[in-house]
């Protein structure tokens, strides 16, 4: 490295730095966020192996936390990686780290990695996992974004294999994910649309989708090779209780072209429309008056 680059690398500060104020927990103990740092040797670092959640905090009240805790030890089980904690146990973290940073409506970022290890990808190579708390204010698309919906493409990049490893494991290897929305905004677009490996329709880069005809909503099935979503099955039961039929439907992009409707779901997007895939207008080319609605309920339940 020359005399100019370490200066460069010195002297520079970070726009993505973290709050200083920011506490997290980290192991058992609350650390200001500058302190809170793994090791270089930690097996979710050098291979992504370990989990995540990612939970909303509205008014107080910690959104649907049952249902994720649940999620993030099944996936744990999945992958046999063995929380240190009771779920009890990481609902006091979770509980203890909103009120050290105050939190009233926020996200919560919950991880658990296979831990410090040698080099190698054998888990017998790893010691015991590190489990993190972060708590903090998260803003997935621009608001504008939900007054004008989502311009979408069809990526290249494909969704794992259910026989790879499922993607109803929320691991920390989204590098798929991650390629196919660099893809979106090389093209100019917000979001990119997922495919499986048979070229059906799977989700989004890190949300469900939805599609409406008439008055009727579809969602691939999880077969498809998706997430199982929370959120995604909060506005099914939404939908039914506005007076919409919704259906599990294999879907394929030609679906999407020809909806009357489109919108993604997902803890941090909550509801919002797609406007476009692949330059072709989803109905008028603006957010639909059942997307519209379905958001206005969904605000109306969290609340």
């Amino acid at each position: 490295m020359t005399t100019t680059q370490e200066q460069i690398w010195t002297v520079r500060k970070n726009p993505f730095d973290p709050n200083p104020e920011l506490r997290i927990w980290l192991d058992g103990q609350l650390v200001p966020a500058a302190e809170a740092k793994i090791s270089v040797f930690d097996h979710g670092l050098l291979y992504g192996d370990g989990i995540f959640e990612g939970i909303r905090v509205y008014g107080g009240r910690i959104w649907k936390e049952a249902e994720h805790v649940q999620r993030f030890f099944e996936s744990a089980k999945a992958i046999r990686l063995e929380i240190p904690m009771t779920p009890d146990g990481v609902r006091q973290a979770v509980a203890d780290t909103l009120e050290a940073n105050a939190v009233v409506d926020g996200y919560i970022r919950l991880l658990c990695t296979r831990g410090v290890g040698l080099l190698g990808i054998s888990v017998t190579k790893a010691a015991c996992p590190s489990l993190i708390v972060i708590a903090d204010s998260i803003a997935l698309y621009p608001p504008e974004r939900y007054e004008t919906g989502l311009r979408c493409i069809t990526s290249s990049y494909l969704r794992n294999h259910p026989n790879s490893l499922s993607p109803r494991v929320k691991s920390l290897n989204y590098l798929n994910n991650v390629m196919a929305k660099l893809e979106a905004y090389d093209a100019g677009a917000d979001e990119a649309i997922m495919l499986n490996t048979e070229g059906r329709v799977a989700e989004a880069s890190g949300d469900n989708l939805f599609i409406v005809k008439g008055k009727t909503l579809y969602t691939p099935p999880t077969s498809e090779g998706m997430l199982d979503g929370i959120t995604r099955a909060f506005v099914m039961e939404l939908a039914v209780q506005c007076g919409y039929e919704v259906f599990e439907k294999t879907l394929l992009r030609h679906d999407i072209y020809i909806a009357d409707e489109a919108f993604l779901t997902g803890t941090a997007a909550e509801i919002i429309a797609v406007v476009s895939l692949d330059k072709r207008l989803i109905g008028d080319g603006k957010p639909g008056k059942i997307t519209r609605r379905l958001q206005k309920a969904f605000i109306e339940a969290r609340s």
